[in-house]
C-alpha cells in the first residue's frame, strides 16, 4: 500500500524536527510556508525515510500554524481521549537486524523504548516530541491463508475469541543522562 504522506499538527516544531531527523533518522526534504485560508500563515514539512528507494517511500509531513486556532495537541490518541496505544505511527524496519539498530538508536539517544514480539512481527515503540507513539516494526514471516481465514473469521464474530497478549515484552526506561535538549523541550 503505497501513500505520498501522512500530515500531522505539531506545536513543537524544532523538537519534533530533530526527533524525526535525529532519532528516526528521516530526512527533512521539503518545507511550505504559505498563507492559510483562515488569515494566518503555516509551514508544511515534509520528511522521508532515506533508506526506502523503491517502491511508494511515502512521507510524513508536520503543519507548524500561526493564527487564530485551537492549541495543538500533537498526540493523536490522547488528544482525543484514547489510550495512547490506539493511534500511532509506525513504520517498516526490513530485518531484525534493521530493527535492533533502531532501537539501539533510540536508547543511544535516552528514550524510553518497549520492545514487542508479536509472534508475526515484532516492534520498538517509543513517543515522539508531540507524544504520539511511534514504532518501527519487522515481519517476522509472511502472513498467509490461515492468518486471513482467521482475520474473516474474527470480523464476521459478535464477540470473537481473544488471544493471549504477547509474552515477549521488553521495557527499556528513558535515560536522562543521554537525551538531547529537543527530548526535554
Amino acid at each position: 500500500m503505497g501513500y505520498h504522506h501522512v500530515a500531522l499538527a505539531t506545536a513543537k516544531l524544532d523538537a519534533t524536527d530533530r526527533f524525526y531527523t535525529e532519532a528516526m533518522g528521516f530526512e527533512l526534504v521539503k518545507c511550505i510556508t504559505a498563507p492559510t485560508p483562515e488569515g494566518g500563515w503555516a509551514r508544511h514539512v515534509f520528511y522521508r525515510n532515506p533508506d526506502v528507494t523503491e517502491g511508494a517511500p511515502g512521507m510524513i509531513a508536520f503543519w507548524d500554524l500561526h493564527g487564530d486556532y485551537p492549541p495543538v495537541d500533537g498526540a493523536m490518541s490522547r488528544a482525543v481521549g484514547l489510550p495512547e496505544w490506539v493511534n500511532h505511527l509506525a513504520f517498516h524496519a526490513t530485518d531484525p537486524a534493521d530493527l535492533e539498530a533502531r532501537r539501539k538508536r533510540w536508547l543511544d539517544l535516552g528514550l524510553e523504548v518497549l520492545d514487542v514480539d508479536h509472534g508475526f512481527c515484532r516492534s520498538v515503540y517509543t513517543h515522539d516530541p508531540n507524544g504520539t507513539l511511534v514504532e518501527w516494526c519487522c515481519d517476522l514471516r509472511e502472513l498467509n491463508d490461515e492468518d486471513r481465514a482467521a482475520a474473516l473469521r474474527d470480523l464476521a464474530a459478535e464477540r470473537p475469541e481473544l488471544e493471549d497478549p504477547p509474552s515477549g515484552i521488553q521495557h527499556f526506561p528513558a535515560d536522562a543522562s543521554l537525551q538531547p535538549d529537543w527530548v526535554t523541550a
